[in-house]
């Protein structure tokens, strides 16, 4: 005699905010998570290289669909660069190419380095970096063994702060905590810096503190998720990283069927709420309507 199955239900739709592991990529993480939460539909923003450590947010069930509008254009790390040896990844991962003592650096040169990375600067981002070219990713490129020439980007560095300087024989590694734009590579802050000074760098450990809204007094360890899943509620999520619309209940039905609503001046997407404070949409404003990025108004 067979038994039907129990149906699972699914977790609720949110926002997971994880402390990622060191030796983690961002993809297992999500592979975790999946297990973790019981369902397949888990995605992450932000990705994380493998030695790094921090924020990463993920997105389970319906909060899939908003990490692509998530404004998370401005970033938070904590990084040790050594001063004195330059990888070809930029970073402790990779291969020793070239060592120059770093004895003679002095805190105040230090100190112009970085003051000369800070700011609005042109940066070329690593070899081993995700960056298509002609639709393949550079890494690829280069751990073929081919010399991948890779464009300068304009990023922002708003802070480069040194929190510490400790001198080993002829390395020298530097402390910093640094706020930057959303597609700045600290692994290129360290090679730079370590270029400017003449005896080149890279970065040794690289804990990310904040992206946009979250940062790690909200993160928990893949433990503590195990052991009490904390899902941050889609309304909330919503509330931290989007302005705020709140409608009456004959627009809220316009958003939920997928009409438009008319403008009111904001800028970027904005979530819509209804008048019981049930989240409806995102929608985002076009000439003089607003138009639905996506709906998550209950069916």
């Amino acid at each position: 005699m067979s038994t039907a199955r129990a149906k699972r239900t699914p977790p609720p739709s949110g926002l997971i905010i994880v402390d990622k592991p060191a030796g983690w990529t961002s993809h297992d993480v999500v592979a975790k998570l999946r297990g973790i939460a019981g369902t397949r539909r888990v995605g992450h923003a932000g990705t994380l290289d493998p030695m790094a450590t921090g924020v990463l947010v993920v997105g389970v069930e319906k909060a899939t669909r908003l990490l692509g509008h998530l404004a998370l254009t401005e970033k938070g790390y904590d990084a040790t660069i050594r001063l004195g040896e330059s990888t070809n990844t930029d970073d402790a991962e990779g291969e020793l190419v070239a060592s120059a003592s770093a004895a003679g650096v002095c805190d105040e040169d230090v100190a112009k380095g970085v003051a000369a990375l800070t700011g609005a600067i042109m940066q070329i981002p690593p070899q081993i970096s995700a960056i298509k070219i002609n639709g393949e990713r550079a890494y690829k490129r280069a751990r073929a063994g081919e010399e991948v020439e890779l464009q300068a980007r304009p990023v922002t560095v708003w802070a480069f702060e040194v929190t510490d300087v400790r001198r080993h024989g002829d390395v020298v590694d530097v402390d910093a905590s640094v706020r930057c734009s959303s597609g700045t590579y600290i692994r290129s802050l360290a090679r730079d810096l370590g270029t400017g000074l003449g005896v080149g760098g890279h970065l040794t450990a690289l804990r990310r503190t904040r992206v946009g809204p979250y940062d790690l007094s909200g993160a928990r360890t893949l433990e503590q998720l195990a052991a009490d899943c904390a899902i941050l509620p889609m309304a909330d999520a919503v509330a931290a990283a989007f302005p705020r619309r709140d409608v009456t209940a004959e627009e809220a039905d316009t958003v939920a069927h997928g009409g438009r609503l008319p403008a009111l001046g904001l800028n970027g997407p904005v979530g819509v709420f209804g008048p019981d404070g049930t989240l409806l949409a995102l929608m985002e404003e076009q000439g003089r309507s607003a138009r639905s990025l996506a709906v998550f108004a209950p069916s």
